[in-house]
C-alpha cells in the first residue's frame, strides 16, 4: 500500500458522501413503520407490487376468491396480514421421495 493510498478524502468526495447519507436518511424516515402497514389497506396494484405479481393477477384472485382480501366501500383491499398469507401458501416444500436431478437427467 503506497503513501497515496491513504490520502485524505477531498472536500467534493466527502459533501457527496454526506449528501448521500443524508438521502438515505430522508428515505428511511419516510418509509412507513410496521405498525403503520399492520393498518394500511394495499390496492390491488400495490398489493401486486409486493407480491411481485400482476396487477390483473392480483383482481382476477381477488374475483376468484382465490386469495383473502376486504372491501373498503366497493374497493377491494389487503392487508399485510392477507399479503403474508398469500406468501406463505406459495411455498413448496421439496418431495422426500423426489429423485436428485442427476438421476431424471440419466434416466
Amino acid at each position: 500500500m503506497t503513501r497515496n493510498d491513504l490520502a485524505p478524502p477531498t472536500e467534493t468526495t466527502l459533501i457527496l458522501r454526506l449528501t448521500e447519507i443524508k438521502e438515505a436518511v430522508e428515505r428511511l424516515a419516510a418509509a412507513p413503520t410496521a405498525a403503520e402497514l399492520e393498518l394500511t389497506a394495499f390496492t390491488p396494484a400495490k398489493a401486486a407490487e409486493l407480491l411481485g405479481k400482476t396487477e390483473n393477477w392480483v383482481i382476477e384472485a381477488i374475483q376468484n376468491g382465490r386469495i383473502p382480501h376486504t372491501y373498503v366501500g366497493k374497493s377491494p383491499r389487503m392487508t399485510a396480514a392477507h399479503i403474508r398469507w398469500v406468501q406463505a401458501s406459495g411455498e413448496r416444500v421439496p418431495n422426500q421421495y423426489a429423485k436428485p436431478l442427476a438421476a431424471r437427467a440419466a434416466a
